[in-house]
């Protein structure tokens, strides 16, 4: 598994601190479309392996940060980029899609 597990404690420096772009996948256990994009977000985290860093932080846990960047469905999905938001996607999307959008920023 390439992803990393994100926590309120390890998002400041795993997310907002990394030299790379960043994916962040907001889920939660009990979603459907979150379980959809499961497999999509461990492929791009192995396609883009030292490219981007791919993070999952789930929103019951965690939900200040979720709250602290307006995530009201899941999943949503944001691309940091020195330590902010450059790009944001909600709901289910296809990898190519996804893929896409993550091009644009490296």
């Amino acid at each position: 598994m390439s992803e990393i597990t994100l926590t309120s404690t390890t998002f400041q420096k795993e997310a907002l601190e990394s030299k790379m772009p960043v994916l962040v996948d907001f889920w939660a256990p009990w979603c459907g479309p979150c379980k959809m994009m499961g497999p999509v977000i461990a492929e791009i985290a192995v396609e883009y392996k030292g490219k981007v860093s791919v993070g999952k932080l789930n929103v019951d846990d965690h939900g200040d940060i979720a709250s602290r960047y307006s995530v009201m469905s899941i999943p949503t999905l944001l691309l940091f980029k020195g330590g902010k938001v450059v790009d944001q996607w909600v709901g289910v999307l296809s990898k190519a899609d996804l893929k896409k959008g993550i091009e644009k920023h490296l």
